[in-house]
């Protein structure tokens, strides 16, 4: 069985990323890109699925590791009886080459190494035909490994390997002061291995080049460490040449141990993707933007009708979900699934936030062009047409279609962010039309999304059930963060969502979604309810459950999507967007709340809250009867 999944840091080159354990093994890799099929699938499995391992001979686990600051570059120190060493694992940057180097360099005494190698190309679908190439090493005297199935190839330079029962095993030892170096080179089987890579070179050139990106952010405040992190992880998940953001790195890790929540999340969500933005946005990352916001152009050119909430990397639409017989699944939780099936979904929340994105970028100088702009047009129009049709929410519920409440809170930001569009930045719209939209969205909302009894609002018209996609109703400015309202919004899901001081999206039991079993707490909802709490005065609430939500990372700084509290695991895929994306804001929010100088993205999405819908002005937390 694989590790935690909370054991797990990840290495990536801006196409693809690896998980590395503490063990040393590199569970899983998919090349070149991470909706790639897998190499290494032993996070899936076991190590007959694929898995790279190095460390010492008598050594289980490294005693400390860590990124070098800055960067993606992860560095494992290995205690043994005979001496120290350190592996640094990294992913070289900038040669659009699929290269993953292992640096192993003696700092004490002697250290006796040891690597198994097993490859296993297609979701552990082909075993490769495997030779010895030594007319491909570096020098001399040095050995190369090439193992090729189908389509797909690697070469792996370094110590030689020898062959073990379908797995390659070597060892040897490292003295202090002593570096070797292993390089695994993935290329496509009908050409030649490439040509060898200067490791100091690479290594030198990967290292300044996270740390010109990371420079680049303006951080402040107490939680500046995992603010710089969790940015530094939404880069290594953003396709440096598609400029698409992949929601995490993996596929079917599970939302409930041995269950069938399991989901391929290697894909581009418009929603999660347009969040990513706002938050390197925020942090002064203005070239990401553009570079979305083109991807987004190809992605969804043509009929709005046919916009899908999810895309390939490169804008690829058929991402047919199918199940794996080849792989068992993480603690056997099956089925492991590829693709996504939620991509033929229709969920109204994503023309918000796509909206409310380009809209930021507008406001921190992006010029609208007359593809961009015509887009955003072509988007409300599709809305306008398909404004009384019901879908399947943020989380993708699998069970009917209903009107819920955060759908329809962001349709109304939709035409909001075209109102504004015209009425600020001079563009060309039907600013009635949309206001009206507005209007009656607002009305509909207050009235039927809305449990005056109970002082709160609802997942779904006519429901009793509570979400916590609620806490986003601040954030896109739809109502004040302490309107009574959303006071009493607030402590519903204090008393029914809450589950060992972390936040739930939704109650399972009550069969919305259609599917058995039930999940954890998802880390993204509690980091809302932290930027709620900030929002609304309960500053010492905000830090209380930030400090709980920042001691849930791993030993990197790494989330996944949920938090078992009391197992102390992290939950479903790794590392999550949604979740550091979050991170970042809610830090932001308890930022501000202190009087510093934080970004709001708030008043960036929306402008001020003292608006009404149209940005005409109205009035600070009134009731509904009082419109």
């Amino acid at each position: 069985m694989a590790l935690g999944i909370e054991d797990y840091a990840l290495i990536g080159d801006l196409h693809t990323g690896a998980l590395v354990g503490r063990d040393g093994s590199i569970d899983w890799l998919c090349l070149p890109r991470y909706d790639s099929a897998s190499v290494f699938g032993a996070l899936l499995g076991t190590q007959e699925h694929g898995m790279w391992r190095l460390a010492p001979v008598d050594g289980e686990r490294c005693v400390s590791r860590e990124y070098l600051e800055g960067t993606l570059v992860l560095v494992s120190r290995w205690e043994t009886e005979g001496g120290v060493a350190e592996v640094t694992d990294f992913m070289p940057l900038g040669d659009r080459r699929a290269d993953l180097v292992r640096r192993v360099r003696g700092l004490s005494g002697e250290v006796a190494m040891r690597q198994e190698l097993r490859l296993r190309f297609g979701y552990a679908d082909a075993l490769p035909w495997v030779r010895q190439a030594p007319e491909h090493a570096r020098a001399k005297g040095e050995h190369a490994l090439i193992g090729v199935a189908g389509p797909d190839s690697v070469i792996v330079r370094g110590p030689k390997l020898e062959p073990s029962d379908h797995v390659h095993v070597s060892e040897f030892a490292v003295r202090e002061g002593e570096t070797v170096d292993i390089s695994f080179t993935w290329y496509p089987s009908h050409r030649q291995p490439p040509e060898p890579a200067d490791v100091d070179e690479r290594l030198d050139h990967t290292v300044s080049a996270w740390r010109d990106w990371a420079e680049r952010s303006e951080v402040d405040g107490e939680h500046r460490e995992a603010v710089e992190r969790s940015l530094l992880l939404l880069r290594a998940l953003t396709h440096e040449d598609t400029g698409g953001i992949v929601a995490a790195a993996t596929t079917s890790l599970p939302e409930d141990f041995g269950g069938s929540r399991n989901w391929d999340y290697r894909y581009v969500w418009l929603r999660d993707a347009a969040l990513t933005l706002e938050a390197f946005m925020l942090h002064g990352y203005e070239g990401e933007a553009h570079a979305w916001r083109n991807w987004l152009l190809r992605a969804i050119a043509g009929d709005p009708a046919d916009v899908q909430i999810m895309y390939g990397l490169a804008g690829e639409r058929r991402l047919m979900e199918y199940e794996l017989d080849t792989l068992p699944g993480y603690a056997d939780s099956s089925p492991v699934r590829v693709g996504n099936g939620a991509a033929g979904q229709f969920q109204g929340d994503v023309f918000g936030e796509v909206m409310l994105a380009l809209e930021m970028a507008r406001r921190i100088g992006v010029e609208e062009d007359r593809f961009s702009w015509s887009l955003q047009v072509a988007l409300l129009d599709y809305v306008e047409r398909n404004l009384d049709r019901d879908d399947h929410g943020i989380w993708e519920i699998r069970g009917p279609e209903k009107r819920f409440t955060h759908s329809r809170v962001m349709l109304w930001a939709a035409f909001a962010c075209g109102v504004r569009g015209v009425e600020e930045h001079g563009l060309e719209g039907d600013v009635e039309a949309w206001r009206a939209h507005c209007d009656r969205l607002r009305h509909e909302i207050e009235t039927q999304g809305f449990d005056a009894e109970r002082n709160t609002f609802v997942q779904s018209y006519g429901s009793g059930e509570l979400d916590a996609a609620l806490l986003l109703l601040p954030q896109v400015g739809f109502v004040e963060p302490d309107d009574p309202r959303m006071l009493g919004t607030v402590a519903a899901i204090e008393k029914e969502l809450m589950r060992d001081g972390y936040v739930l999206r939704y109650r399972t039991e009550s069969g919305v979604d259609g599917l058995s079993g039930e999940e954890h707490p998802f880390l993204a909802c509690s980091f809302w309810l932290v930027e709620q709490y900030a929002r609304s005065g309960r500053l010492e609430d905000a830090e209380k459950l930030m400090a709980k939500l920042l001691a849930a990372r791993n030993d990197v700084g790494m989330l996944s999507e949920e938090y078992d509290p009391k197992g102390k695991r992290h939950v479903g895929n790794t590392p999550q967007a949604f979740s550091h994306l979050t991170l970042v804001r809610a830090a932001d929010a308890i930022a501000r709340a202190r009087g510093t100088d934080a970004p709001d993205p708030s008043e960036e999405r929306v402008g001020a809250h003292q608006r009404d819908d149209t940005g005409r002005g109205g009035s600070r937390g009134a009731d509904p009867g009082d419109e």
